[in-house]
């Protein structure tokens, strides 16, 4: 996949003005190899695949339909003190392949996390098929996950996208 790489990073945007989501907004569609594949229905009824990991990292992956986006948000309750709404720089690395680019700080479930658009829904496709995703800012790594079973909750988030019409 050719693309440049700040543009598969991209300037990252807020999602909606309701950018941070709570459970309660999501449906749930079904559950894959560890991940949870839910729609939200703030974004259009975007799907989504969701997990919460050891370190206490909450990540999402799906597709924003209101904005014909493909996002990654992380949160996790000991980042501490990120804005809302605030661009940081960050690293974001897929088994060992670094991009850089910008997240918006946002809330999950009172977490504070970031918000990373992708223009490319193919990119989010190639990295569900990716073993480890590290995510860094100025002061170094702040969640390093294991993305087994990506793959196979993703291609059932596009199968629940296709049945949101």
């Amino acid at each position: 996949m050719m693309m440049n790489r700040k543009v598969l990073i991209g300037m990252a945007a807020l999602l909606l003005s309701t950018a941070s989501a709570q459970a309660q907004d999501l449906a749930t569609f079904d559950s894959v190899e560890g991940w949870d594949i839910l729609i939200d229905p703030t974004i259009g009824n975007g799907c989504l695949i969701n997990a919460q990991f050891e370190d206490g990292s909450d990540v999402r992956i799906g597709f924003d339909m209101a904005a014909n986006t493909g996002y990654v948000w992380a949160s996790n309750a000991a980042w501490g003190d990120i804005e809302e709404g605030k661009s940081y720089p960050l690293s974001f690395s897929l088994d060992g392949e670094v991009y850089e680019g910008e997240g918006k700080g946002l809330y999950i479930d009172d977490a504070p996390g970031v918000d990373i658009e992708f223009d490319s829904v193919d990119f989010l496709m190639a990295l569900a098929q990716k073993q480890t995703m590290e995510l860094s800012n100025s002061s170094g790594p702040v969640m390093t996950i294991d993305l087994s079973g990506s793959a196979a909750a993703l291609s059932r988030a596009v199968e629940c996208q296709d049945q949101q019409g």
